[in-house]
């Protein structure tokens, strides 16, 4: 019974605490209100350390919606979790990874950002290694080091920022932007924010962290691990209007959003294709904020965290079912045994390729228009128009193999939807999938765009998802006895698949020259020459005199000329040695 109440009183508190940050932030954009508080613990010289809290609508909506996940998600967890021994050390673990996300989104000052950020790369390691197996500590290892290079560079931006006598980015913004030392610490800030929300080339992680728990994947994939870049680069927006690399950004995040939905389109285990579509969700936030709408990102980003939280939730419920199966080919026809579950699967899915009228429709379609609106590449705009088209394309091809082929699995098999806990924690966001998106288009955008288009590029949107649709369809459908679709393009397809040898080339290769080159070193110098000459060479030396002295005081005095004379002889003799 312990078990079962200590997941409902956090869910409890944390349901309590997303409403009462829910109707402060209503208040707070209704008044145009900003707090600002801080604490100074420390100072000497001309620096202080301080210790800042920023609440402001956005601070207190993000925390909003990363409360009301995780609290849904810890609720999922006693059913998803309950044949884990350690129940109370999960919960906690998860516990810990929201108060470090809290304090990333409050915190206006860099170094209590870093302690979040740091925070979130450390938990993060310790729950994608929690199935504690070879695969699970690869994907962690994998995880932590990519996520390091973000860490390295926010303690570099700490060092710049030393310039300025005070850690509180939020007052440099405005009036520093052509600073040579501003310049270099908004590269730093947007290469920070690439690692963390996984975009090229840093992407090899993301689907790898699927090693971890679906309830954890819930939460690290929809609302707070890999939008923490986004959020940080919202914050610095104003910082980086202009510079050359948020126009690096833009071409980044653009192939990041076209690769991650090519690779979804190969891949056929179920929570690396929700994983893909995250990647490329993260590509389409990056890249409408490097064209200076900081907003609309923000929009999006909160709308995706609630489909896609479900979306992993459904997913754990199909693995937890087929007897933790995740590749999509042994499934089919599970419509007719679970359909509740089936229902919030085809809601979300529909809410991600932006179906009208759902949450996902509201940010996607306005991101897309504005897109069209602007003065872009064409390069860039086909990006963004290819990219939707793909997002429909692997979602029809799941839908296809989950639901309207042939179940593949078992002659005799046990699907029931009625575990009430996964179901119940699975409808609030059922729930929040299909309203919020029209509630923060009223509430974030107090004043109506009106955006004029030809015709032709209003339905710009409709056509590719259409063609997408089509396009799964088909595809879908080539039959395994029939001529596959791999054989004539081998090559292709392998480059492809690999997320465009992504993981070879950014993180096996460079990973494994620095750590070997590390391992050389650790055994050279190390464990080498510095034991020689420092610990062990000493402890050698005074081993051998102190043998030498306790034989020279064990005898008597009968033969102490003798004794000295050898003594004498031994340490000329040592000596030459």
């Amino acid at each position: 019974m312990q078990k079962y109440s200590i997941c409902f009183i956090i869910f409890f508190f944390l349901i309590l605490f997303s409403v009462l940050n829910f109707f402060m932030s209503i208040y707070f954009i209704m008044n145009n209100i900003i707090f600002f508080l801080e604490w100074e613990i420390i100072s000497f010289n001309s620096m202080s350390v301080m210790m800042s809290i920023l609440l402001d609508w956005m601070s207190l909506l993000f925390m909003m919606f990363v409360s009301l996940i995780s609290s849904v998600v810890i609720y999922y967890s006693k059913s998803y979790m309950s044949s884990e021994l350690n129940l109370n050390r999960f919960i906690i673990l998860v516990l810990l990874f929201v108060f470090s996300m809290i304090l990333l989104i409050i915190s206006p000052n860099i170094i209590s950002i870093l302690l979040g950020w740091d925070g979130l790369g450390l938990v993060s390691y310790c729950l994608v290694i929690y199935y504690q197996n070879i695969k699970s500590y690869n994907a962690g290892m994998l995880t932590a080091l990519s996520n390091r290079i973000g860490d390295v560079f926010l303690l570099m931006v700490i060092g710049w920022m030393m310039n300025y006598g005070s850690w509180n980015y939020y007052f440099y913004l405005e009036f520093m932007k052509n600073d040579f030392v501003m310049f270099m610490i908004s590269m730093m800030i947007i290469i920070a924010a690439m690692t963390k929300s996984a975009q090229i080339p840093f992407s090899s992680w993301l689907p790898a962290a699927m090693a971890a728990p679906t309830p954890v994947s819930a939460l690290v994939h929809s609302s707070t691990l890999v939008t923490a870049g986004v959020y940080l680069l919202i914050r610095f927006n104003l910082l980086l209007i202009d510079t050359l690399f948020i126009k690096v950004l833009l071409l980044l995040s653009g192939l990041t959003m076209f690769m991650a939905g090519i690779s979804a389109n190969y891949e056929f285990d179920l929570k690396k294709i929700i994983a893909l579509s995250t990647l490329s969700q993260l590509g389409l936030m990056m890249s409408i904020l490097s064209m200076g709408m900081p907003n609309l990102a923000f929009f999006h980003l909160l709308t995706h965290a609630m489909f896609k939280a479900l979306l992993f939730m459904c997913a754990g419920v199909i693995i937890h079912m087929m007897n933790d199966i995740q590749d999509i080919r042994f499934m089919g026809g599970i419509s007719n045994y679970i359909p509740l579950t089936v229902l919030c699967l085809n809601i979300s899915n529909m809410s991600l390729c932006g179906m009208p009228f759902l949450s996902g429709f509201y940010s996607k379609d306005l991101i897309l228009e504005m897109v069209s609106l602007s003065n872009l590449n064409f390069f860039i705009f086909m990006l963004y128009y290819i990219s939707t088209g793909l997002t429909m394309f692997y979602s029809f091809r799941l839908v296809m193999y989950l639901m309207i082929n042939d179940y593949n699995l078992l002659s005799i098999y046990n699907l029931y939807d009625e575990d009430y806990v996964m179901l119940k924690s699975m409808f609030v966001l059922l729930f929040m999938s299909i309203v919020i998106g029209s509630f923060l288009m009223w509430l974030i955008f107090s004043y109506p765009y009106m955006i004029y288009l030809p015709m032709n590029l209003k339905l710009m949107v409709i056509y590719v998802v259409v063609l997408g649709l089509l396009m799964g369809f088909i595809i879908s459908n080539m039959s395994i006895y029939s001529i596959n679709k791999f054989l004539f393009t081998y090559e292709i397809s392998n480059f492809l698949c690999l997320m465009w040898f992504m993981p070879n080339l950014s993180t096996y290769g460079l990973n494994f020259y620095f750590l070997n080159y590390s391992q050389v070193l650790l055994k050279n110098i190390d464990m080498g020459w510095n034991e020689l000459y420092s610990g062990q060479g000493m402890f050698m030396i005074l081993k051998k005199y102190s043998i030498f002295y306790n034989f020279f005081q064990m005898n008597n005095y009968k033969i102490y000329l003798f004794s000295f004379v050898l003594w004498m002889l031994m340490i000329f003799m040592m000596n030459i040695l």
